[in-house]
């Protein structure tokens, strides 16, 4: 029995499931597939909250690769928030689903682009499909937060 209970666990992780889920649009009476609406709360920037929808086919071995994403600034954001983010160009992994058990995730990437004070986060699949990485790019700028800082200007003098 406790095999089986932990098999069913495990599975529980591969597919994904969590209580972010905040939406279910079903595609129709004769498919199988599902829009996916979930929710995403920064983890080291909680002030950002980032809506995800995703196509999930119900009883099937892979679902689809779709999705897009939306991020906004839902609170407080400030500079020691930002401070502890990876400032790399390739930023960090903040969210990751399984889409299938051939190895596919979802994944949501926060990026800082710092030049314009910036927040970006990237949603896209791991694995190809039609000859294509599906992705979906949204950003919160951070105009208008604590984590704000003027940028320095220099001026020239011609004279």
């Amino acid at each position: 029995m406790k095999k089986f209970m932990l098999a069913v666990s495990f599975s529980t992780l591969l597919l994904g499931c969590s209580d972010n889920e905040v939406g279910d649009v079903s595609l129709g009476m004769f498919t199988l597939k599902d829009i996916k609406l979930n929710t995403l709360v920064d983890p080291i920037v909680p002030g950002v909250t980032c809506h995800i929808a995703s196509v999930e086919a119900n009883l099937s071995l892979s679902d689809p690769s779709d999705s897009s994403i939306a991020c906004r600034q839902t609170g407080e954001i400030t500079s020691t928030m930002i401070a502890q983010i990876d400032r790399s160009k390739s930023g960090e992994v903040v969210f990751k689903k399984s889409k299938s058990i051939f190895f596919k995730t979802m994944k949501v990437r926060r990026i800082y682009d710092a030049q314009n004070q910036t927040l970006m986060y990237l949603s896209y699949a791991t694995k190809e499909t039609s000859g294509s990485f599906k992705h979906s790019l949204s950003t919160v700028p951070l105009w208008g937060t604590k984590a704000y800082t003027e940028p320095q200007i220099t001026l020239k003098n011609d004279g």
